[in-house]
């Protein structure tokens, strides 16, 4: 469960504008649109000097993330554009990076693709022994935990001890827990980069991200990236991920009780051949998962008979919606192995949402009850 440190976190978070308000100052933070301002004269010292590097909408928002993280927090339209900035802002030319061979295949992708096109050596391991081997030689180690979509967990705290003995940079990707569930930073990651797009808006209808670290000199590197590659988050985006930023307690403890209360039973299922979640004592994660997360997630990974049976699953259950990406306020599923994850044909990754516990699992028993007829 979340410490009394996160409960207060969540209370600062709901009054973090209402303390710096004037009498007659708007609650909520006014959606600023413009990509100019006024700027007479010597442009020195003026806060805001033109939209793509300066915007109140998107700066009260990077207040509520830092606030959340206890860092400086940098926006960005999207996870990968934090994961990319966190790239190319701090590595260079001969530089070796290490990252999960079963996290997100997209950061993967980009460091094979792009990093390799620019003289950086990109190396994988797999998220459970990502510790095996060391990590001298590298300028930065990249870690994803649990690891989407299978749900392996690393020692951060280890991890960053090992990198940084090694002068490497530890950067995790936290998306798959948010701030109220792990704390990378605090367990000595340098960097931590989330896709905002998932559960801290939560409403399925903003991508977003954001970088954040406790190092000045960190932030000013991937701050002036951001200011110069021109990979910037609108204000409208923005706005929506604050608006959605405000209930990610409520939603996120929610999220994670409910998938504690299903997860034994999915398991218990005749029709599911084997299930990963953190929680469950007998998971390979467990114990870990007990002493470096305040909770075990949202997210429920089951293996079905087939890709046919996952596909049934999915589309027998009325209150599983059939689609990519994960966090929001509805249940959602989708089939890993149909994007190329190293996963089990009839692997499931389950997201569980904030409708009332039981109706959901009614619902899914019922649609892994059709799966035996």
């Amino acid at each position: 469960t979340m410490d009394e440190a996160e409960f207060s976190r969540a209370a600062r978070l709901a009054h973090l504008r209402g303390a710096g308000l004037a009498k007659g100052d708007p609650i909520a933070p006014p959606l600023v649109m413009a990509s100019t301002y006024h700027l007479p004269g010597d442009p020195a010292g003026v806060s805001h000097q033109y939209g793509r590097p300066d915007n109140p909408t998107v700066e009260a928002l990077e207040a509520a993330l830092g606030l959340l993280e206890g860092a400086e927090a940098i926006a960005f339209p999207s996870g990968m554009a934090a994961i990319s900035a966190a790239f190319f802002a701090l590595l260079k030319a001969g530089d070796r990076v290490l990252v999960p061979s079963d996290g997100y295949y997209t950061t993967r992708l980009v460091a094979d693709r792009f990093l390799k096109a620019f003289g950086i050596v990109a190396d994988t391991r797999p998220t459970a022994t990502f510790a095996d081997g060391g990590f001298a030689g590298y300028r930065m180690v990249y870690v994803e935990t649990p690891s989407n979509p299978m749900l392996d967990i690393c020692d951060l705290a280890a991890i960053a001890r090992g990198a940084h003995e090694a002068g490497a940079l530890v950067v995790a990707d936290n998306t798959t827990m948010t701030p109220y569930g792990q704390r990378p930073l605090d367990l000595g990651a340098d960097i931590v980069v989330a896709a905002d797009t998932k559960a801290p808006n939560g409403h399925s209808d903003v991508l977003f991200g954001h970088a954040a670290t406790r190092d000045a000199g960190t932030a000013e590197a991937i701050r002036a990236w951001r200011k110069l590659a021109g990979g910037i988050p609108g204000p409208f985006e923005a706005w929506l991920v604050h608006r959605g930023l405000e209930t990610l307690e409520l939603r996120f403890d929610r999220m994670c009780g409910t998938a504690e209360s299903l997860a034994p039973r999915i398991a218990a299922h005749p029709a599911v051949g084997a299930v990963r979640y953190p929680g469950l004592p007998g998971d390979p994660s467990h114990n870990l998962a007990r002493t470096q997360m305040n909770r075990f997630s949202f997210l429920v990974g089951l293996t079905l008979q087939s890709a046919d049976a996952a596909e049934r699953f999915i589309a027998g259950c009325p209150l599983i919606q059939p689609s990519t990406s994960f966090g929001g306020v509805h249940t959602s599923a989708e089939r890993r192995a149909r994007w190329g994850d190293a996963v089990a044909p009839g692997y499931v990754r389950l997201s569980v949402g904030c409708e009332p516990a039981e109706d959901l699992w009614k619902a899914i028993e019922a649609s892994l009850d059709d799966l035996r007829d």
